[in-house]
């Protein structure tokens, strides 16, 4: 099975936090507005300009996601004397909703690692909460508390506003199964341990914060899509993969998987299938989705590797939802339209975008639909094998529409040549209107169903 670290996967993917989105040309202010370049400043004031030391700040919230108006509780350690928090909406236009008062620092206690030697999970479970915040008025979203450490050293905590309601409106889904399985804070994770893969943790928790800047998964994966759902003006809800329950989709009119969803639960799964069969489409803007089969315990992710969790494909194939399943790591190829006249790329220009495929891919396999169809075939070589990753399109019986993109870059290419391996400029616009073809026409019901 895959064995591959965090670190080779991250250098080889889009790595790294996102440059500065460059600035596009803006009409003359309003008497009285702010100007193109204040308002650059504001939506860029969310960024961290000084990590410090490693353990100079650090935090987590005791919730992955709230409704508006809850409350949760940052529970955050730091060698610093004091700290601050900052509330950012993330999506088109980041804005500052919250900031607290200065804290009293607190270095908390070391991490514990529980479950014993052969479960290994890595846990600040016992850190007291330092500071309570009341959502109350905080728009739904994606929103990243940075923590200020009066030493200068800053941290992202990830926490995101629900939406009470998704009838209607086109599910946004931030993949915290999969930052979490990724999460290497305390020196474990699904992936790697003390000695390599074989000292890894077989269950992971919510309670510790994340590696590094405390958001990697989401500024690599995910802010991007959400910038260009929020920008095509369709109606959004606000989800994470953990607020998949029974009910939570009826009435949506599309589920959105962002750029590396690689964890699901048999719960999750039948939550998302119920709603395909319903008639709520599903877009795929990543590669390898719905892969390891996971137990979800409280606010802990079980997943061994070994006897209790396993491949999706081992009972279910993924390709049977998704439309199509992962295939190679490290993928790295030119992205090829063979179907330019489809609707998802009208209004496109250009058939072939290098370094869009990687660092991971899929392809249409023996569980895929009948009636799939594949939009793109970009041959390469996986390791000297020669393979290839396909987008695909299919129409369930309901006459929900399914899109994969079959790489892991379609999020990264959003940005053009920025997001490196050679991808183009030009691969944004493809990225970006092809994403918001698909959710205008997602927005208005089963795209299968002629209007």
């Amino acid at each position: 099975m895959r064995k591959v670290l965090v670190l080779l996967l991250l250098v080889a993917g889009c790595g790294g936090m996102p440059p500065a989105p460059a600035p596009t040309a803006a009409p003359a202010p309003e008497p009285g507005t702010p100007s193109p370049s204040a308002t650059t400043d504001v939506q860029e004031s969310w960024r961290i300009t000084e990590r410090g030391a490693e353990h100079e700040i650090e935090g987590y919230a005791d919730q992955v996601s709230v409704l508006p108006g809850e409350r949760f509780h940052l529970r955050v350690s730091t060698t610093a004397p004091r700290f601050s928090a900052s509330a950012f909406r993330m999506g088109a236009n980041p804005a500052k909703i919250w900031e607290s008062p200065e804290v009293k620092g607190e270095r908390q206690a070391p991490m514990r690692v529980v479950g014993g030697p052969a479960v290994g999970t890595v846990s600040a479970a016992h850190w007291r909460p330092s500071l309570s915040v009341d959502t109350a008025g905080w728009p739904e979203g994606a929103y990243l508390i940075r923590l200020d450490a009066s030493t200068g050293a800053q941290r992202y905590v990830p926490i995101t506003v629900r939406s009470a309601s998704t009838a209607g409106r086109v599910v946004i889904l931030n993949g915290v199964t999969t930052w979490q399985a990724y999460n290497l804070w305390g020196g474990r994770s699904l992936y790697e341990g003390a000695g390599g893969f074989g000292g890894r943790s077989r269950a992971v928790t919510f309670d510790r914060p994340y590696d590094r800047d405390g958001a990697r998964l989401f500024l690599d994966f995910e802010k991007g899509a959400l910038a260009v759902a929020e920008q095509s003006h369709v109606a959004l809800a606000y989800l994470t993969d953990l607020d998949l329950k029974p009910g939570v989709l009826d009435g949506a009119r599309a589920v959105v998987s962002l750029g590396h969803d690689e964890y699901w639960s048999p719960g999750m799964r039948a939550v998302v299938t119920k709603a395909r069969d319903s008639g709520t489409n599903l877009a795929f803007l990543g590669a390898n989705a719905v892969y390891w089969r996971i137990a979800m315990h409280g606010r802990t992710l079980a997943c061994d590797k070994e006897r209790l969790c396993t491949l999706w494909r081992d009972s279910r194939p993924e390709s049977a939802l998704v439309g199509q399943m992962y295939d190679c790591f490290p993928a790295e190829g030119v992205y090829r339209v063979t179907r330019p006249g489809h609707w998802i790329f009208a209004g496109t220009k250009g058939e072939s975008f290098p370094g869009m495929v990687g660092v991971e891919a899929d392809k249409v396999s023996p569980g895929s639909p009948g009636n799939v169809q594949v939009l793109a075939e970009s041959p390469f070589s996986c390791g000297g094998r020669a393979t290839v990753s396909h987008s695909t399109y299919y129409v369930a019986p309901s006459g929900a529409g399914v899109f994969a993109s079959g790489t892991m870059r379609w999020v990264c290419a959003m940005r053009g040549r920025r997001c490196g391996h050679g991808v183009p400029d030009r691969a944004a616009a493809f990225t970006r209107r092809a994403t918001v073809n698909l959710l205008t026409r997602f927005a208005k019901g089963p795209a299968g169903v002629s209007p």
